[in-house]
């Protein structure tokens, strides 16, 4: 039913990417303004509702050129119930600060992390403490103008048409990709036909020429906050409430299926806060599994959301994860990224 009203909302997606291309229009074409700094200011954006790994590869990026520069990470702190600038603290809330800043900064301890709805006032505001600025969900921001961009478009998306919203997800068209210094084709396949490889190439080069990458999701061990790792011996008899607050989970249940005797998959929308309600069923869900070999599995940014509390009272395990290069990519993109730091 959801998907039939979408489709009738095609002639809003028509004038919604019309809109998108005359915005566009007029900032590259210096009808609008754009402020730009005098130090790198490195963007990780993509073209559609979320689900493409910028949380992970602003981590990879952070963890690669932090130990060279003073780098801070810019965040609008989608999903906070606060407005305007703040410093985020390992302490904070994701209510506070948002669920993807609070998991860097958890990661990062020492790593400057901010959120601001506005990101050139953001930057304005940390611009004498750093080096350089990371910002993550930026692509679309034009009156920021980065010295670089990271575009990252997940595999799957690349499989259908691009169909803006509101019946597709997507904020712009490919046509958006020129804009890109780089463009990463995250989530994929440990193999990629190579028949496909060249339809997603010759695709995105029917837009721009910038190097193209191909990551996929390297997934770590099941961990508490504490650092415990989950046996995984025992996972074939265990049965495993999984808990998704993310854009897309099937690539995460379809990693878990396997290990486990049974997954029961509660599904909320992406950044969703946790309610007492939520929690409660949850919690019953739990209780009610007949028999002692089970487990609560969250995601790395589910966590950040979930209250200390509950945590304490269950079984609760995440999985973190990281991007992989195929095709013996990663030196490459490294050094690209911090030619992109150096300049």
């Amino acid at each position: 039913m959801v998907r039939f009203i979408r489709w009738l909302l095609f002639p809003f997606s028509i004038l919604y990417a019309a809109v998108v291309l005359l915005r566009n229009w007029a900032y590259d074409n210096q009808l609008c303004n754009s402020t730009s700094f005098h130090f790198p200011v490195i963007i990780i954006g993509n073209l559609s509702v979320g689900g493409t790994g910028k949380s992970p590869m602003t981590e990879y990026v952070l963890r690669l050129i932090k130990p060279h520069l003073n780098v801070a990470v810019l965040s609008r702190g989608y999903g906070r119930k606060t407005k305007g600038f703040r410093y985020v603290e390992v302490r904070d809330s994701a209510r506070l600060v948002g669920d993807e800043p609070l998991q860097i900064k958890r990661k990062f301890p020492d790593a400057l992390v901010t959120v601001c709805e506005d990101r050139v006032y953001g930057i304005q505001q940390i611009q004498d403490q750093i080096d350089a600025v990371l910002l993550d969900d930026a692509y679309q921001h034009r009156k920021l103008r980065p010295s670089f961009s990271i575009l990252l478009l997940d595999y799957e998306s690349l499989q259908h048409p691009i169909i803006p919203l509101p019946t597709g997800n997507f904020r712009e068209l490919l046509h958006g990709c020129k804009r890109a210094n780089v463009i990463v084709i995250t989530k994929c396949p440990q193999e990629i036909p190579a028949q496909v490889k060249f339809s997603i190439e010759s695709r995105l080069r029917k837009h721009t020429q910038v190097s193209l990458f191909y990551t996929k999701i390297a997934y770590q061990k099941l961990q508490t906050t504490n650092g415990l790792v989950l046996d995984s011996t025992q996972l074939n008899d265990t049965v495993a409430v999984v808990i998704t607050g993310i854009a897309k989970p099937q690539p995460l249940l379809s990693h878990l299926g396997p290990q486990f005797k049974r997954i029961i998959h509660l599904s909320f929308r992406d950044h969703h806060n946790f309610s007492k309600d939520d929690l409660d069923n949850i919690s019953q869900t739990f209780q009610h599994i007949g028999t002692s070999q089970k487990v609560i599995i969250t995601t790395e940014k589910d966590m950040q959301r979930l209250p200390s509390s509950f945590i304490a009272q269950h079984p609760l395990y995440f999985l973190p994860i990281e991007q992989e290069f195929l095709f013996n990519q990663a030196n490459t993109f490294d050094a690209i990224v911090k030619r992109a730091f150096s300049s």
